[in-house]
């Protein structure tokens, strides 16, 4: 938006950098270097004990509490992506979507509180929120990989949870003249057989080359990694209990609703689900480095990522009525209700769904960066960086909903009104089920088509930035060097919604008719395995049906006010869509930050001491567009907006809203070297992480009631939020073994978080004062009378006060057993555990009962192992990760944050090197077929059951 002024704080850098360059021309004393390294000792190791080896060391030089994955670590694995790579190391988590990781936990905290680089450069997100997918970055691409659990002043603000900087390759390091790489793999799923119309077989392939010209001063990288996989998934889902109604007739019951203590809560229903479908990854990479002199480096980068994904959901969906049903048996834990006899009344919606979902989502991730790095002189070095991100998002939820008639050949066919479910879960484990028309499901003389629909979710965020860095080196006796700098950023996030809606999920319409199902349509579809009980179903060829139903052609859908409050002139929708138009619109962040370091060198007595200390300021504009609902009020500025179509709305008013603020964050790392092969580290910072982009955008109202003249409002988010700050402490004992064969690491951490968001009711919110165009006075109707307006409540997003603590302990163990005699001397072992505990709590009543749960992404036990052995040219290696339960957004249910109960991945890989230049691989990731689940605050109210099948790979390597 152009509302920074970086003129004269550039000038001032370039001016100071000048002084710098004028000082050091008559420096004439040595800097101190540190020499720790020149007395290391490293043993050559191969395959995945080098690359624990080189991570290790890694880890040991940084001057940051973090943890490090080496280039050879992530080309050896077939992890599909980087999510599932950072899974290894010690503290970090993942949630499962799909089968696979996407969203990384650090330190109990969900991807919101993660903040991600690629070559040092903020990425931005095809989400919707500032969680990057991880998925979305194939590991085959990637050079290296750190996790920051601890910040310094230099690193781009951003991460509570902690800050993951990808690296690509810098070609001009690579230890060869030229390097190709070559991957083939061939991937199986065992599920999906159980999946009509299921892809099984899929495949990886990747291809990089590295290369250095001109006696070494010009390097090129090009990378392409391509993946197909099926995706595939049997699953139940328990919906949210979202009504109530007295079903145990207890006499004097007082422990239901506030409203109604006798009634008793009761479920939406549940679904009965195959997924199938196909997602195919895209990544290409490319680097030039040019170094024409010894002291100056300039090097342009690309990395792009395209990740297409078209899924299917098909199933029964159980809508259990509410209160207009009639409940017989009913069996509650506690008060909600976990089985019984459901009926539907005359007046009622009680019924089953035969649903053919059809989603489609196209991501697409650009990242461009050139960098220029100047050695001025000998103690001055200057960095300049300029960058863009972008992301953009298309998804696409199509559904097909087809309900039982009476007669589906009946001239004007009626819908089967004659139902009865019987249901009981069963925790944990698959529920009982019944349906008493059941054999309909699979009958086309029952089954009709009553519903189509097209749900479009369109986002795309970009932010370009430029960075400049100077570092200069010191003749002191405490500090080696002062680093400090300046970053400006742009960015800009937007969304778009629309809609296309034709017939009705819940009877047939009269104006908008079903269609009748023909055999070539349909195939019967039968559950297999430990669902083979549930009744079998009509799985429907989308593009046959649609044919049939839309001769000229299905619309495509429209952003559109439907026929919402204000409109002119519906044009004969029957359905307020105004949703379309108020979810649309667009976020602006500008970021001015700049900071100073010192990098500490010194001793106490005869120790060594490293580390940094510095603070950044940081200065945030933020605003969003929003629609603000003026009751059409032209004195109030109600304009007339025109949707896609044509169609007006005179009750609103474009708006832009936002609010600036600046931060100041001090860090401090210090790293005491006890012995050769034992430090301590501490570190203590403030920091931050912006709510998610998406958050701040929304539609908002503000209106004054026209008798008491109180003004009132609401936001579904809000521009106004303000980051999450956290006070930081880490320590950590680092032990490394002679002979660099491994490492014990013991570490501690303890955050303060000040707020979380949360939706409040503010009592005498200041609506002018906030940038709401509101009245002074408001006309009494009744009297004539003017009545002076005055603040009342606004209910909206917020950064409440309810923030707390978070801390726990981390233990890493390393060892390759080199000490052994032959052939065990190839064994080695890399584990870690972590323990977190925290005193944040939000409260639930998608159970029925409000209850507690711990905050989203923490599991207090997260443990990881790695079991591996080498022998000449074979090696194998098994790996479990478990995490205990935890709490996060339900699979296939928007918006539903629920437990999660405790989960154990396993993994196995084993690989033969036939020449120094090709070798063969098998992988078995998921080998226990490990399911996830979930639950409603108690394991008896059931959320998920889902499984994923094993995902087999086998395939070559060939290097050269």
């Amino acid at each position: 938006m152009g509302k920074f002024k970086l003129s004269a704080l550039m000038l001032a850098m370039f001016a100071a950098s000048s002084v710098l360059a004028a000082v050091e021309s008559d420096a004439q004393s040595t800097v101190k270097k540190p020499q720790l390294e020149e007395d290391l000792e490293v043993i050559e190791v191969r395959g995945f004990s080098r690359s624990l080896i080189q991570s290790l060391n890694q880890k040991r030089f940084t001057d940051t509490v973090s943890e490090q994955l080496s280039a050879d670590d992530l080309g050896a694995l077939p992890d599909v992506s980087m999510a599932d790579a950072l899974t290894r190391l010690p503290g970090i988590s993942a949630v499962r979507t799909g089968g696979q990781a996407a969203e990384i936990n650090i330190r109990g905290m969900s991807g919101g509180f993660v903040f991600s680089t690629l070559n040092g450069r903020e990425q931005v997100s095809t989400s919707g929120s500032r969680s990057i997918e991880f998925d979305q970055y194939p590991s085959e691409l990637i050079s290296s990989a750190a996790v920051y659990k601890s910040p310094k002043a230099s690193l781009i603000e951003g991460g509570v949870a902690g800050t993951v900087e990808l690296q690509t390759a810098s070609p001009l390091d690579n230890d060869q003249q030229h390097k190709f790489v070559v991957n083939a793999r061939g991937m199986y799923n065992d599920r999906a057989s159980e999946v009509n119309d299921a892809t099984e077989f899929g495949d990886r392939i990747s291809f990089s080359y590295q290369g250095k010209y001109l006696d070494d001063t010009l390097g090129v990288a090009l990378g392409y990694a391509r993946l197909f996989q099926p995706s595939v998934a049997t699953q139940f889902i328990g919906l949210a209990y979202n009504d109530n109604k007295d079903v145990d007739g207890v006499t004097n019951d007082t422990n239901g609703p506030e409203l109604k203590p006798e009634n008793e809560y009761i479920s939406e229903g549940f679904e009965l689900q195959h997924l199938g479908g196909e997602e195919t990854r895209n990544g290409y990479m490319a680097a030039i480095e040019w170094a024409p002199v010894d002291n100056f480096k300039l090097k342009g980068d690309v990395f792009l990522s395209r990740f297409d994904t078209e899924s299917f959901a098909r199933g029964l969906r159980v809508k259990l009525g509410g209160p207009t049903a009639t409940y017989t048996n009913a069996q509650l834990e506690g008060n909600s209700v976990v089985g019984a006899s459901v009926n539907r009344t005359s007046k009622g919606y009680t019924r089953v769904e035969i649903v053919n979902d059809d989603n489609q989502d196209f991501d697409e991730v650009d990242s461009y960066g050139v960098n220029a790095d100047w050695q001025v002189t000998e103690r001055l070095n200057v960095n300049v960086d300029v960058s863009l991100s972008r992301a953009k998002s298309n998804f696409r939820n199509g559904l097909l909903w087809a309900l039982v008639a009476g007669d589906a050949s009946a001239e004007e066919p009626v819908l089967d009104k004659n139902v009865s479910i019987n249901y009981q879960l069963n925790g944990l484990n698959l529920p009982d089920v019944g349906f008493n028309q059941a054999a309909a499901f699979s009958d086309i003389d029952r089954v009709m088509v009553s519903k189509y629909g097209i749900y479009p979710y369109q986002n795309e965020d970009e932010v370009s930035a430029y960075r400049l860095d100077f570092k200069y080196e010191l003749n002191n006796s405490w500090f080696s060097s002062v680093e400090f700098g300046a970053r400006y950023s742009d960015r800009e996030y937007s969304n778009n919604r629309s809609v296309f809606e034709y017939g009705n999920d819940g009877d047939f319409s009269v104006s908008e008719p079903p269609l009748r199902l023909t055999n070539d349509m349909v195939n019967v579809v039968d559950w297999e395995g430990d669902f083979s009980y549930f009744p079998s179903y009509l799985a429907i060829d989308l593009d046959k049906a649609l044919n049939a139903w839309f001769p000229e052609g299905a619309p495509e859908p429209v952003k559109t006010w439907g026929n919402a409050d204000g409109v002119v002139d519906s044009q004969g929708y029957t359905t307020n869509y105004s949703w379309t138009m108020l979810q649309s619109g667009s976020v602006y962040e500008e970021v001015l930050s700049a900071y100073a370091m010192l990098n500490i060198n010194t001793e106490i007595g005869t120790m060594p001491v490293l580390g940094n200390i510095g603070i950044r300021r940081v200065d945030t504009d933020q605003s969003a567009t929003i629609l603000e609902n003026v009751n059409g009020d032209l004195s109030l500025g109600a304009q007339n907006i025109t949707d896609s179509i044509g169609i007006i709305n005179k009750n609103y008013l474009p708006n832009v809203l936002g609010t600036t603020y600046t931060d100041y964050l001090p860090s401090l790392n210090l790293n005491f070297q006890l012995t050769d092969n034992t430090q301590l580290r501490f570190a203590a910072a403030k920091v931050m992480s912006r709510p998610p982009i998406n958050r701040l955008a929304g539609d908002a109202s503000a209106q004054a009631d026209k008798t008491s003249g109180k003004i009132n409002g609401s936001s579904t988010n809000n521009p106004f939020l303000k980051p999450f700050y956290a006070d930081q402490y880490d320590i950590s004992y680092e032990h490394y073994f002679d002979e660099s064969d491994g490492a014990l690491v013991i570490a501690g951490f303890y955050k303060n978080i000040d707020s979380f968001i949360d939706t409040i009711a503010i009592e005498g919110f200041d609506f002018k004062g906030n940038g709401f165009n509101v009245p002074d006075y408001i006309e009494n109707p009744v009297s004539g009378e003017q009545v002076a307006t005055t603040n009342g409540t606004y209910t909206t997003a917020v950064n409440n006060a309810n923030g707390g603590y978070i801390r726990g302990i981390e233990l890493a163990y390393t060892q390759v057993f080199s000490f052994l005699p032959a052939p065990f001397d190839g064994l080695g072992f890399n584990g870690s555990y972590s323990y977190t505990e925290s005193e944040v709590e939000s409260i639930t009543s998608l159970g029925g009962e409000t209850v507690t749960q711990g905050l989203p992404g923490l599991s207090k036990n997260v443990l990881n192992g790695t079991l591996f052995y080498s022998l000449d040219n074979f090696e194998t290696r098994l790996n479990v990760r478990y995490r205990s339960d935890f709490v996060s957004e339900q699979v296939a249910i928007n918006e539903q944050v629920v437990n999660f109960d405790a989960e154990t991945v396993v993994d196995f890989q084993t690989s033969y090197q036939f020449t120094d230049s090709f070798g063969m691989l098998l992988q078995v990731n998921n080998l226990t077929d490990e399911p996830t689940q979930s639950y409603f605050g108690n394991e008896n109210i059931t959320g998920t059951t889902q499984y994923f099948g094993r995902q087999v790979y086998l395939g070559f390597t060939y290097s050269h």
